[in-house]
């Protein structure tokens, strides 16, 4: 227990430049308080003392808004930032490393018991902030999950996803990459993106290229001494983009 705590304390004073001392992890930082309670739960859990392990969990709930079933598996160095409104389900598995924004879900979409209902989050896997992952599936090891994301199927190792159904933007070669190389705030490079916006633009520059050789085409028709009616006008690919941008 002590170990893990050491190990709690390390990997948010690395992740998190607002985090100043140990005392200030230890006494203000919920996600270490939360984790805490869980692993005294789900050692009670272990031990089929179920009742005191959801109690001990509801208590964990009540300090500090973030709900983990005594049931979840919950690794090494994980880091709950800020916290509330954090829920994982029973079946859940977290693993080593990760890290996980506020009003987070990792949640079911079966009623079965004795079924894998929540997801497993593999090695180094960011969460972004108010993200619900669904069901019994896998997120890769070094995976990230946009802000807001809804995610309802596997995710590969080192890919990025966001959105609302989620959609792979960019996958790393390297599913083995540094947690602290990897890490971004949210899950999200700020100039990430979104796979339809990326849709828009090819099509647009598809667009203008065709009417560029169309074109192109009619003005050598003309020099040979043939006819060809007047173009009608052209789009402007740049105003096009700059509103899917915007």
């Amino acid at each position: 227990m002590l170990n893990n705590l050491r190990e709690d304390i390390a990997c948010i004073l690395e992740r998190d430049p607002a985090a100043r001392s140990k005392l200030e992890v230890i006494t203000c930082y919920p996600g270490l308080h939360a984790l805490m309670a869980h692993r005294l739960a789900h050692r009670l859990w272990q031990a089929n003392f179920f009742w005191l392990g959801r109690f001990v969990s509801h208590l964990g709930r009540m300090m500090t808004g973030i709900e983990i079933h005594p049931g979840a598996q919950i690794g090494r160095r994980v880091f709950i930032d800020h916290g509330f409104g954090v829920v994982i389900g029973e079946t859940a598995v977290v693993g080593d490393d990760c890290t996980i924004y506020q009003g987070v879900t990792l949640g079911g979409t079966r009623l079965y018991k004795g079924a894998k209902r929540h997801p497993t989050l593999g090695r180094g896997v960011v969460v972004g902030a108010g993200a619900q992952v669904l069901g019994g599936f896998t997120v890769g090891d070094g995976a990230r999950i946009g802000s807001n994301a809804v995610v309802v199927k596997p995710v590969p190792a080192g890919a990025t996803a966001v959105g609302n159904p989620a959609r792979v933007i960019e996958q790393a070669d390297e599913a083995t990459t540094k947690v602290a190389e990897k890490l971004t705030a949210y899950a999200v490079d700020p100039g990430a993106s979104d796979p339809l916006v990326k849709v828009l633009h090819e099509l647009i520059t598809h667009s203008a290229e065709q009417d560029a050789r169309i074109a192109a085409l009619c003005k050598t028709i003309e020099s040979m001494g043939s006819k060809v009616e007047v173009m009608p006008t052209t789009i402007d690919a740049q105003r096009l983009n700059k509103m899917v941008d915007e």
